[in-house]
């Protein structure tokens, strides 16, 4: 059964947006071609990808340390942190500007659910990582639109 059979369109891309490693760079294609216009899908998609957000960077930090504590869980956590730290580099020197460009370069391991566990994991205070995720979302999501819209129009023209 297709997940558009169950809920609509617009549910669909909000929830393919807010799912980690697809985001926003997955659900705008998603809902372009589901016939949407590359402006719905756009804001469809950041409001799901956004939507996680703000839960992850209260909750990250409390969860992991609460997983830490069992011995199931503790090598996953180190293994999440560890990989996430390897790729914040510009983060943690650039810290506001460069969480801003982490997330706003559409290229697999970046995005929302990694900028935010960075930010968390460096300490960044909660107003000024929002803010950055956010902006970078809105630049990702633009480019993301525009390629999509321009390879879905290239496609029409072979029809």
């Amino acid at each position: 059964m297709v997940l558009t059979q169950l809920v609509s369109k617009e549910v669909a891309v909000v929830v393919t947006a807010a799912m980690p490693v697809i985001e926003l760079r997955g659900a705008i294609p998603v809902g372009m071609s589901l016939g949407m216009s590359p402006w719905e899908a756009f804001v469809l998609s950041l409001i799901g990808s956004m939507m996680p957000v703000p839960f992850l960077l209260l909750l990250v930090r409390p969860i992991f340390a609460y997983l830490r504590q069992t011995e199931l869980f503790r090598n996953l956590v180190d293994k999440l942190s560890n990989r996430t730290l390897a790729k914040s580099g510009n983060i943690q020197k650039y810290g506001f500007w460069g969480l801003l460009v982490f997330v706003a370069v559409p290229l697999p391991g970046t995005g929302v659910w990694t900028g935010t566990l960075a930010a968390t994991l460096l300490g960044m205070r909660f107003k000024p990582a929002l803010a950055a995720i956010w902006i970078g979302d809105v630049i990702a999501g633009l480019a993301v639109m525009t390629i999509s819209h321009g390879a879905f129009s290239a496609y029409r023209l072979w029809l």
